[in-house]
């Protein structure tokens, strides 16, 4: 059965970055005046850290303790290295190719800053953070986490030796991911070699999108450089990328939660009575302790 090629609506250039924290420079692709809080959904922010070189620090840089609720937030680490810890009692580091994926989900306190050794000694710096939204019925489930190493990662391996695809979740000809998700969804490291060509059909009704991290390709009929963002109208299903260099791809697909939105600050709920009660949950301690 033919399909059809899934068209362009946009192609996105890095909007004007800025600090979160003090460890983590950002382009924030979603949400904003164009692409707005459900036009990705169920992703419902893209924060790119393009590569940056930090210099030497013996106090690591990043993020103080804040809270979440009702959303996974996935860390993609290209350069550098992470580390976290939360209000659970949950710590760990995540590596240059590794994905931690965080359901915060009822809520807990979080803070994230560049690993020690890595801190100690500078170096570039290269990240990608997601906020997908949980369905309501999800929202106060308990928090958990996936720790998804490179190695438990999902491999479709190119012909020819022209590369691989890393799928982090979903399915791709057959290769599952490592990740469990709430709702369908495809995301995928496209690791290309020069002149590699890559075909891929998701559904015409998913919300589609791809970060070029590194290098240039031409996808569909659109020629995209590094740190663009192209943004899929909901038509079509084929996708042709050929890498004009070597290149890396972060392929977001996923299906839509076709629920009302209510947002603040770190909260990602359904209604704003709901983002009341996070914030007095807060307050009255209810979502732990974590020292700063």
């Amino acid at each position: 059965m033919s399909t059809q090629t899934k068209t362009i609506e946009a192609v996105i250039p890095p909007p004007p970055a800025h600090m979160v924290g003090d460890g983590f420079r950002v382009h924030s692709f979603f949400p904003n005046n164009l692409i707005g809080k459900k036009r990705m959904s169920p992703f419902f922010l893209l924060d790119y850290n393009a590569k940056i070189e930090f210099s030497a620090r013996e106090e690591p840089r990043g993020v103080g303790v804040h809270p979440h609720r009702g959303f996974e937030t996935v860390t993609i680490v290209y350069k550098g290295k992470v580390a976290h810890h939360d209000s659970a009692g949950h710590s760990g580091v995540i590596g240059e190719g590794d994905v931690q994926w965080m359901t915060a989900a009822s809520g807990l306190l979080h803070k994230e800053y560049h690993e020690k050794e890595f801190s100690r000694k500078g170096g570039i710096f290269q990240m990608v953070q997601l906020w997908v939204n949980l369905p309501a019925q999800y929202k106060m489930s308990p928090p958990k986490y996936q720790e998804i190493t490179n190695s438990m990662m999902g491999r479709y391996l190119l012909p020819d030796n022209n590369g691989e695809v890393e799928v982090i979740a979903g399915e791709l000809n057959e290769v599952r991911g490592a990740a469990s998700t709430f709702t369908p969804m495809q995301v995928y490291n496209a690791k290309l070699k020069k002149d590699a060509v890559l075909e891929a059909d998701l559904p015409s009704f998913y919300n589609t999108g791809i970060l070029v991290v590194e290098g240039s390709a031409r996808i569909n009929d659109a020629d995209v450089p590094a740190d663009h963002f192209v943004l899929f109208k909901n038509e079509g299903e084929h996708i042709t990328i050929s890498a004009g260099e070597d290149a890396i791809l972060l392929i977001l697909s996923g299906e839509p939660i076709d629920e009302p939105i209510a947002q603040y600050g770190p909260f990602l709920m359904n209604t704003y009575d709901e983002l009341d009660q996070a914030i007095r949950d807060v307050s009255l301690g209810k979502f732990g302790v974590l020292e700063e």
